[in-house]
């Protein structure tokens, strides 16, 4: 059974940095695709950042230059590195695990980050 749990997050002024960790058990996270998501009061959830099993990042534009995904497949830990915080990327944040080239089928319960 694959469990995610997400940590890091927090309340930062603007400016500031937080790195995310989501710690993943119950299988590896080597050849999975991983990915964080957010969602801020109001709005619908998207998408920030993604890994895919050959390590390929991609980033919503927003985010491009300022986050940064990485993961530790021998931890099973995938990480999101937020610098130049905005007012706007106070959320909910969740981590996300793909089945095969399915959809994301297992997440976290969401670590909050205010930016202020």
């Amino acid at each position: 059974h694959v469990q995610l749990v997400e940590s890091g997050g927090g309340s930062v002024q603007v400016g500031g940095s937080l790195r995310l960790s989501c710690a993943v058990s119950g299988g590896p996270i080597s050849g999975k695709c991983m990915a964080w998501f957010r969602q801020a009061p109001g709005k619908e959830r998207e998408g920030v950042a993604t890994t895919d099993k050959d390590g390929t990042t991609n980033y919503a534009d927003s985010m491009k230059g300022r986050f940064t995904i990485s993961r530790d497949n021998a931890k099973t830990t995938l990480f999101l590195r937020m610098n130049s915080l905005k007012t706007e990327d106070t959320a909910m944040y969740y981590c996300t695990q793909a089945v095969g080239l399915g959809p994301f089928a297992y997440w976290g319960q969401g670590t909050q980050v205010t930016v202020s």
